[in-house]
């Protein structure tokens, strides 16, 4: 196999992909990404399907970066001049498998299955579901577990990468791993959260737990800020019966902007948003709190939910609530892409801008950002909601805020390419803005799907990691070979 990956790169041609999926190909989609702001041309696209297969290419000692579903926003899963792996081709021949251990459900999964194709799998074959997800199903497990997974049922179960149980990864040496909390366990954190430096997942366990059929989806709103995380920290801090299955939320535009303001609240077409419920002297933006409780078919679980909406300081007559199949809710985000297909935004580029912003910073960074810089909203969702340290294993490479108690910011712009839309550069400087705003003012705070370009960026993100990292780095891919499009460390002369 080596020797004909070889032979294949030295003599490719710009011919379309053959009929052999391991065979080198020139596809130029695979130069760009979700984003749509960084533009490579790579070598070659290999793909694997088998762990072979990647071993193959990554000891071909080219750069080597693996795709999943090309969901990175910064060119994070580019390879210029190098190899991209379209870990994709994985599920077509590596389908999920059941694995019982000590009376609990797992999922053997290749790293190129969607979350989507592993729900529909999980329910289907025992009416089981992992625990922990992202708001948006279509991206892949490896992608995921290489950058942490964070969605409304963090506070609970943790991320993602908190949510497996065994990796089959191939290292920068084009070794083949299984890594496990009791088996190579330094290789097992180091990758999760590991922006793909350290190893190519290319199989996980993920557990499983008895699916819900149904949720009742709350949305309640705030008029002041203060409110809205006294009880949207209060509800993450809670345990067993009295907690949500499900805590986000959002800001929006105290306006009728149906992007921006009002409209995008409600859950159904059929409510409205009365604004004159808007308490007097609100600011420029407003905030929602969503929840979710689980059920079976035919519980009665509005009582419940009565009883703990009862305790919070939202305002009263803002209420907004549906209940729907546990399958539609996760996969909520599908409908809004098939909108934004529509519209347009969905093909433009996407300069999103993710954080993680200690509790103890998050009131000044309302002030400072929501209330100024995105006064007028960004045509998409602004996420803001707690999760809690605790459930964040510190043996994994992720960096987050030393708080207990830290916030996911998720500016999420869907706005149409120019002229239609705002221009790009527009939309990427102020997003230099806000994280420049966050250094100035000194906040305990981290980039959240990273991309910086310096070391001294790279350092000052991981903190007191960084060593761990680096030397991580040597002990994995001395080479310096896997995920160049991170831009951490280069090929050969490595940053010390």
């Amino acid at each position: 196999m080596l020797a004909y990956l070889d032979t294949q790169l030295h003599h490719q041609s710009s011919t379309s992909p053959t009929s052999n999926p391991t065979s080198p190909t020139s596809d130029p989609s695979f130069g760009s990404d979700f984003g749509g702001l960084i533009h490579t041309r790579p070598a070659a696209v290999i793909r694997p399907t088998s762990s072979a297969d990647v071993s193959a290419a990554i000891s071909l000692g080219l750069p080597v970066a693996p795709r999943g579903n090309g969901h990175s926003v910064h060119g994070q899963s580019q390879a210029d001049a190098g190899v991209v792996l379209d870990m994709r081709s994985l599920s077509l021949t590596s389908p999920p498998r059941t694995i019982i251990l000590d009376g609990l459900h797992y999922a053997d999964v290749s790293a190129g299955t969607l979350w989507s194709e592993l729900l529909a799998w999980a329910l289907r074959a025992h009416r089981m579901a992992p625990p922990s997800w992202t708001d948006y199903l279509d991206l892949t497990v490896g992608g995921t577990l290489s950058n942490g997974g964070v969605s409304g049922q963090t506070f609970r179960y943790g991320p993602q990468i908190s949510n497996v149980a065994e990796m089959e990864v191939v290292t920068g040496d084009g070794c083949r791993h299984v890594c496990g909390p009791e088996n190579e366990a330094d290789l097992f954190y180091s990758v999760l959260g590991g922006l793909g430096q350290f190893g190519v997942i290319t199989r996980a366990r993920i557990p499983l737990l008895p699916a819900p059929d149904m949720v009742k989806w709350i949305r309640v709103v705030y008029g002041r800020f203060e409110d809205y995380t006294s009880d949207a920290e209060s509800l993450v801090r809670r345990t067993g019966s009295d907690a949500f299955d499900y805590v986000e939320g959002f800001v929006f535009v105290n306006s009728d902007d149906p992007v921006n303001g009002y409209g995008s609240v409600p859950l159904s077409s059929e409510v409205g948003f009365d604004a004159s419920r808007v308490p007097t002297g609100s600011g420029p933006v407003l905030y929602c709190l969503e929840v979710v409780l689980h059920y079976r078919e035919g519980e009665d679980v509005e009582k419940r939910a009565s009883e703990m909406l009862s305790r919070l300081g939202y305002v009263r007559g803002l209420e907004f609530s549906v209940d729907v199949p546990y399958v539609d809710f996760l996969t909520r985000v599908k409908r809004a892409e098939e909108e934004a297909r529509t519209n347009g935004s969905w093909g433009g580029p996407h300069p999103w801008l993710n954080l993680f912003v200690a509790s103890s910073d998050i009131a000044d960074f309302d002030r400072r950002v929501f209330k100024e810089i995105l006064k007028d909203g960004i045509s998409g969702p602004m996420l803001v909601y707690p999760v809690v340290r605790s459930k964040w294993d510190p043996r994994t490479s992720i960096a987050v805020p030393a708080s207990d108690i830290f916030y996911l910011v998720a500016l999420l712009r869907f706005s149409r390419p120019h002229p239609g839309g705002q221009r790009v550069e527009d939309l990427v400087r102020q997003n230099r803005q806000i994280v420049n705003c966050c250094r100035t003012n000194g906040y305990d705070f981290k980039m959240y799907l990273p991309h910086y370009k310096t070391e001294e960026d790279w350092a000052r993100h991981f903190g007191d990691g960084w060593s761990r990292f680096v030397e991580r780095k040597r002990r994995y891919d001395p080479m310096a070979i896997l995920a160049p499009g991170q831009q951490i460390f280069r090929k050969k002369g490595m940053m010390s």
